[in-house]
């Protein structure tokens, strides 16, 4: 439950507001059943969950980073391929078979439009509306004001930065260090809104703040935090809690 006062509604960027479509967790599922991975139910879910573990920081992640790179070598991308199809529960000798393959696809045929659906802007809109400050904390290395500005939500926000200005990546809590100066409110006052468990969630949780996690696919039942299945559910939670201005 969210406890008053709220005055401040952070959001993290891609996979909370900002969505590819098609989504890569599809398409990269689509493209190993086509090598030969059976579909099984709850397996597509397994291999959503480990990519959440993944990118948040995780040792794995780190450990290829440290191999392979940040990300800019085709051998860091033939890796992750991998160890998705080992979160898959494809054998360890199969996946090795698979993993370049995997990659090559994703590389070359994978090309998504980069959207905001109208509910996010809307939720924006509302949000903004009722006096809440609003911001934007990305897990991102480079900044984006620029992508900001194209997908039309910069101006929603009062401010917005990404891990590599601050140094401190999810769940990291010290990038909610320069959201606290900026607002000048204490932790309890912001709602934290993703949609990664082991990112955002643990990172809003260990900063003080009140996180908020959007499941519509049920990935993460275990959530020890407020979860909302779509955006536009901000608004009805967030109606108990004006912020002090407006009471």
């Amino acid at each position: 439950m969210l406890t008053h006062p709220i005055t401040t509604i952070l959001f993290d960027l891609d996979g909370t507001l900002r969505h590819n479509v098609p989504s890569a967790d599809d398409v990269q599922y689509g493209f190993a059943l086509d090598l030969g991975v059976k579909d099984q139910p709850g397996r597509q879910r397994k291999g959503t969950y480990w990519q959440h573990y993944y990118w948040a920081q995780s040792p794995e992640l780190l450990a290829d980073i440290e191999a392979y790179g940040n990300g800019e070598s085709p051998d860091f991308w033939e890796q992750y391929s991998f160890r998705y199809l080992r979160s898959l529960e494809v054998p360890e000798r199969k996946a090795s078979d698979l993993a370049f393959e995997l990659f090559r696809r994703m590389q070359s045929e994978f090309h998504p439009e980069s959207r905001v659906f109208p509910e996010g802007l809307k939720t924006l809109g509302h949000l903004k509306e009722a006096g809440f400050i609003l911001g934007l904390v990305s897990n991102r290395t480079k900044a984006c004001h620029e992508e900001l500005e194209e997908l039309g939500i910069l101006h929603f926000f009062e401010l917005a930065y990404v891990a590599g200005e601050v140094g401190a990546w999810k769940p990291n809590p010290q990038i909610f260090d320069r959201a606290l100066e900026i607002t000048e409110v204490s932790p309890g006052e912001i709602v934290y809104v993703g949609d990664n468990y082991f990112a955002d969630i643990a990172g809003a949780q260990g900063a003080g703040l009140q996180p908020v996690l959007i499941d519509p696919q049920g990935i993460f039942p275990e959530a020890e935090c407020t979860v909302i299945q779509k955006i536009e559910d901000l608004v009805e939670i967030l109606q108990p809690y004006p912020p002090k201005s407006l009471r």
